[in-house]
């Protein structure tokens, strides 16, 4: 994933929604408890670990039992002092107190609360990209250091493959066309780290890279539920199952769902955004724009999908009075630059969204060569009286700025496939009409359609079409 480009935006839930699910995470929630039972008498070794003759009333405390009940136990004692619900008074003596981080989870605002619960995504992130640390005591080397080439593990490069999937299971959920609260295959994750670009069929050499990298993603993702950054279901035990041993039941090798199901939670979409935006991403979510001026809304929204850019445009008049936020629109929408036929879409869709009060905004441009058009269109749906009928030049301009408009938003998509064949069927003197018309887009949209359309006779009008637009304008 490359931070070149924007991310699409993502739709975040209240913050004091999110505050409630960080503080029932597991391990934010143990954390705090332990916390708040530490006191004068609690000792912690020279790493801040909790000291070990403690584990046991801790274990206690937390309710905890089984084999990992310790474990457990250590891990939410650490994940307090790396998110500062607990500090560390004297390292000799091993003494602590409460931190001051511990107030914010009970005084705080949602967004403080969060800031605490990032911290602690910080530490579990960084612990799932450490593997099964029983090697490591005989990787030690003389000088107490890790050997980490005698463990076959990279840990910058297992950090790095722990970012990239994380990024790429953000994309593929906040995508227009994604999952948004489904689940993703462990599969699809660790090939979109591994099967280049353009390769039909993956070979085994990459097929076995994959499936290596679906384990290590399974034991990470067991690591990263607790923090509530996903709702995980395991790798089917029977897939790693000893192929020598019969199994238990007899198991449907065609369900995906065996090799793991991952799904971002709501906490979890908002965690990595923040980590993306501090990585230096783009990453925008829906919402941003609705305190900032028409023209940076239509330019905004001009990369986002749909729905979003529907969600986005929503929130923004929702804080304006309907003529007025008219105005304001239809005044941004104006300009001969590339990018003013996708603001004036935007500005259309925007409008779409406006009652009957926004009128006189609408009539006060019927005579402006690039608004008229659009305006005409919205006074028609909704039965205004007393519309002027559009003269020929409005109706090829308008038309010429739609499909420029359409290019920038969608490229050779098939919807506009779709809406070249249609023009040209319904109109048999299109082409030759349409190189006339004073539009800086001209040459490129007849360029396009002659791309797209199927019928070589009409792409041929098309392409000479775009030669004269050219040769009229001196390009």
């Amino acid at each position: 994933m490359s931070d070149s480009s924007p991310l699409p935006p993502v739709r975040l839930h209240p913050e004091a929604e999110l505050a409630r699910a960080a503080l029932s995470t597991p391990l934010l929630s143990r954390a705090a408890r332990l916390a708040r039972w530490a006191g004068p008498g609690t000792r912690v070794d020279a790493g801040g670990g909790l000291a070990e003759e403690q584990l046991p009333a801790a274990v206690e405390l937390l309710g905890l039992s089984g084999d990992d009940a310790a474990a457990c136990a250590s891990e939410a004692w650490r994940i307090a002092v790396d998110a500062g619900l607990v500090e560390i008074v004297d390292e000799e003596a091993g003494t602590v107190r409460a931190g001051e981080e511990l107030g914010l989870l009970t005084g705080g605002a949602p967004r403080d609360v969060l800031t605490v619960w990032l911290a602690a995504l910080e530490t579990v992130i960084a612990d799932a990209a450490v593997p099964d640390l029983d090697g490591l005591v005989d990787a030690l080397d003389e000088g107490g250091e890790v050997d980490f080439s005698s463990l076959g593990w990279d840990p910058q490069a297992e950090a790095e493959f722990l970012d990239g999937v994380l990024g790429n299971l953000y994309l593929v959920t906040v995508s227009e066309d994604g999952p948004g609260d489904g689940t993703v295959p462990l599969p699809a994750l660790a090939a979109s780290m591994l099967v280049p670009d353009g390769m039909g069929e993956p070979t085994n050499d990459v097929l076995e890279q994959v499936s290596d990298a679906m384990m290590r993603l399974d034991d990470q993702f067991r690591v990263l539920e607790p923090v509530g950054l996903v709702d995980y279901r395991p790798v089917d035990e029977a897939l790693m199952a000893d192929t020598d041993e019969e199994p238990a039941a007899t198991v449907d090798d065609t369900d995906v769902a065996r090799y793991g199901m991952v799904r971002l939670t709501p906490l979890g979409v908002y965690g990595l955004r923040a980590r993306l935006l501090e990585a230096g991403f783009e990453a925008p979510a829906v919402g941003d724009l609705a305190d900032k001026g028409a023209d940076v809304l239509l330019d905004g929204t001009a990369r986002f999908g749909q729905s979003a850019a529907r969600a986005e445009t929503e929130q923004w008049l929702a804080r304006r009075e309907p003529l007025a936020a008219a105005r304001e629109l239809l005044a941004a929408a104006r300009g001969a630059d590339a990018g003013a036929p996708l603001r004036r879409l935007r500005c259309q869709q925007a409008l779409s969204l406006v009652g009957a009060e926004a009128e006189p905004a609408l009539r006060e441009v019927l005579d402006d060569p690039e608004l008229g058009g659009l305006a005409r269109v919205w006074l028609s749906e909704r039965g205004a009286a007393g519309v002027p009928a559009p003269s020929e030049d409005m109706v090829f301009w308008l038309t010429v700025d739609t499909l420029a408009a359409q290019l920038a938003a969608e490229g050779n998509s098939e919807e506009l496939q779709a809406l070249v064949e249609g023009l040209a069927a319904h109109h048999s003197g299109f082409f030759a009409a349409a190189w006339r018309v004073e539009h800086p887009a001209t040459a490129e949209v007849l360029d396009a359609m002659g791309r797209l359309h199927p019928d070589k006779k009409v792409a041929k009008q098309a392409r000479k079409a775009a030669f004269k637009a050219r040769s009229q304008h001196g390009g």
